[in-house]
């Protein structure tokens, strides 16, 4: 393993405040999701969402004076981007809320710091510094005590707690491809705002499509609560939070950029905190604490190779 050079003090100044923003935004999106739960089926609010998000991200675009025109290769890079994250990830994770606590599903997504750390290694050929591992590996500690926690708040049946778990693997599983994908020379050859802008352009058609063919013709949910969450989400949580994230990711790598998944779950347990009376256990105080402690180890240590240059 590499010794890459750790991040500089200009670096993680300028991280710092995209890190806490993304973070605190996705620690609230599980409470967000719940809104969007009742009339309206998980396929055509997912849709609903990256529609809205598509036409935030074509605003920004333009308010950036980025060019909006791709060539052919661009538009199927943008597609399998849309797919793997705004309709494979996302149908996943809206369909696994409905089997178990979405603090269950936040703590799962922990699991993109490994996978994400693999998945470079495998395919930009970013290296580790065992420091680094160290930390990632204190994080994780934290992280099965959550799981644990959450685990034990489960009150349904085995076999839809196991779909709910599969369902969220899935999900993080695909995830992490996108986010290692557009990390990559080729994607980086494509303005952030234009590539985000198509891809969830695209994702939002497919999905459309799989959730005609699913369940019919769209249907729409009238309340407040649910118009709310769904501009909250389209638009903050992923307009927003996914510009944030991926200049995130290719600034600092991919693995680092996957600890945003780690701290999710503690803010999500904050928010919970505050507007669901959450009680925290010795076991949860504990595995917070060791996430904390991961997260400051790894990012002091020694982390990933410079991103791949430019094809």
């Amino acid at each position: 393993m590499s010794a890459a050079a750790p991040l500089d003090a200009a670096t993680k100044g300028r991280v710092l405040i995209p890190f806490a923003l993304v973070t605190m935004i996705w620690g609230s999106t599980w409470l967000a999701i719940h809104s969007q739960f009742g009339p309206v089926s998980t396929e055509w609010s997912v849709t609903y969402r990256f529609a809205v998000g598509a036409i935030s991200m074509f605003v920004v675009a333009v308010a950036m004076k980025v060019p909006l025109r791709m060539r052919l290769s661009d538009h199927a890079l943008a597609a399998a981007l849309g797919l793997v994250v705004f309709v494979i990830n996302y149908n996943c994770v809206y369909a696994s809320e409905q089997h178990i606590t979405s603090g269950l599903v936040a703590v799962i997504f922990s699991l993109l710091v490994p996978l994400n750390a693999i998945l470079a290694r495998v395919f930009l050929k970013q290296e580790l510094s065992r420091p680094f591992l160290m930390g990632s590996g204190v994080a994780m500690l934290g992280v099965v005590l959550l799981f644990l926690h959450e685990w034990r708040a489960v009150d349904r049946n085995p076999h839809e707690v196991t779909l709910g778990i599969g369902l969220a693997l899935v999900a993080v599983t695909f995830a992490s491809f996108g986010n290692v994908f557009q990390g990559s020379a080729r994607a980086r050859q494509v303005p952030m705002a234009t590539l985000l802008a198509w891809a969830m352009g695209w994702g939002a058609l497919l999905d459309a499509i799989i959730a005609w063919v699913r369940t019919g013709p769209p249907v729409f949910d009238l309340r407040l609560s649910y118009i709310s969450g769904l501009l909250y989400l389209g638009v903050i949580a992923s307009a927003v939070a996914f510009t944030l994230y991926f200049n995130l990711i290719r600034r600092i790598g991919a693995a680092r950029g996957g600890y945003v998944n780690v701290m999710i779950p503690v803010i999500a347990m904050g928010f919970s905190t505050l507007f669901e009376r959450y009680l925290w256990s010795v076991e949860a105080m504990l595995g917070g604490l060791l996430v904390i402690a991961g997260l400051v180890v790894a990012m002091r240590a020694r982390g990933e190779a410079p991103a791949p240059k430019k094809a």
